[in-house]
């Protein structure tokens, strides 16, 4: 596979192929916890952080066992929850792969202190780091995915800290807010009802966020093309719990009030000249009718000296649901490729 191939992916019934089954010995390892520290509470650790403005509870979920493939998991947001990643309970433990649940700071069951400092890139690098090194995770078996927010926080720290990795997924993230700022103002905008989308402007100038016309307008007008491409009133759970449980104080000062571009502390964020800076393994997952422009990310993976792309064609920003069995089969393909040094 080289650095610009597309990741076709081939799935059983089950979404996963026999040659990506765990690799772990006999199946029953995964399931046996009996080793396990944290095996009284079915693997749920909260992790103390230690930040500048005190010390902070991380909520930590463990599913399965497998020594070699350890998947910590980045939401989105920032502020959104663990929550829409449940999906993954119907693949991952079919390939085998050992995979963390994390709330960042400020999120649902881990600690959310109204202190406006902590909301910093840098910080939250920090605490993935605590987080890597609390868990016992480590260059021999450490993957990091990040979806959305998770992708920046992901590109970010893969740059800060590349030896702890084994391997990384950018999932539905650009490498670069102004790029999808244009994607936003030039591709996605213009094809709302005008009407809709002067309203959706005035609501955002006049900082009207909590007017339930603004999100009203939103999902009829953008969400439900773009966000997660399923009926109004019929979004999976999970997916309506994490956007139930959005700590707006997180969002809204770093990504803006809304998925229609981004206009927090963000802003300015890129990184797409330092993507050949990762050494690591890099898959990028986007899809057809993202929010993010997926031809930006299928050029990440061709800028990263070891980067697949798996792109989603009936996906959107939320490709795990709407484009599900292509999404968990590349994944769990791509993990298992890097443990066998296929890539």
């Amino acid at each position: 596979m080289t650095a610009a191939s597309s990741d076709a992916t081939h799935t059983t019934e089950a979404g996963i192929d026999s040659a990506h089954r765990p690799r772990t010995g006999d199946p029953s390892d995964y399931l046996d916890n009996s080793q396990r520290s944290d095996r009284l509470s079915g693997g749920v650790r909260k992790i103390p952080i230690t930040t500048a403005h005190g010390t902070f509870n991380i909520w930590t979920k463990r599913v399965g066992n497998n020594p070699r493939i350890k998947l910590l998991l980045l939401h989105g947001g920032p502020g959104a929850t663990h929550e829409y990643f449940e999906a993954c309970d119907s693949y991952l433990p079919a390939g085998g792969i050992e995979y963390y649940y994390y709330d960042q700071l400020g999120s649902a069951y881990s600690d959310q202190p109204d202190i406006d400092a902590l909301w910093e890139l840098p910080r939250f690098v920090d605490e993935v780091e605590q987080v890597r090194l609390a868990l016992g995770l480590d260059a021999d078996n450490f993957f990091l995915l990040g979806h959305s927010w998770g992708g920046i926080l992901a590109i970010e720290y893969a740059l800060a800290h590349p030896r702890h990795l084994k391997g990384l997924i950018i999932s539905n993230m650009m490498a670069s807010i102004p790029a999808y700022n244009a994607y936003a103002e030039q591709v996605l905008m213009p094809a709302i009802d005008p009407a809709a989308l002067a309203a959706i402007k005035q609501l955002e100038a006049d900082q009207d966020y909590q007017n339930p016309r603004y999100m009203e307008l939103l999902m009829q007008h953008h969400y439900v093309d773009h966000v997660c491409r399923m009926p109004i009133g019929h979004w999976p759970d999970p997916v309506d719990r994490a956007f139930a449980n959005l700590n707006a104080k997180v969002y809204i000062p770093m990504q803006g009030p809304s998925e229609l571009g981004a206009s927090g502390k963000l802003l300015a964020w890129d990184r797409v000249s330092d993507l050949g800076r990762l050494p690591m393994p890099t898959l990028t997952i986007g899809a057809r009718h993202d929010t993010m422009d997926p031809a930006h990310m299928e050029n990440m993976a061709r800028a990263i000296p070891r980067g697949r792309y798996l792109d989603c064609p009936d996906g959107s920003h939320m490709a795990m649901y709407d484009d599900q069995e292509r999404y968990f089969a590349g994944l769990t393909r791509f993990l298992h490729d890097v443990d066998r040094g296929a890539l």
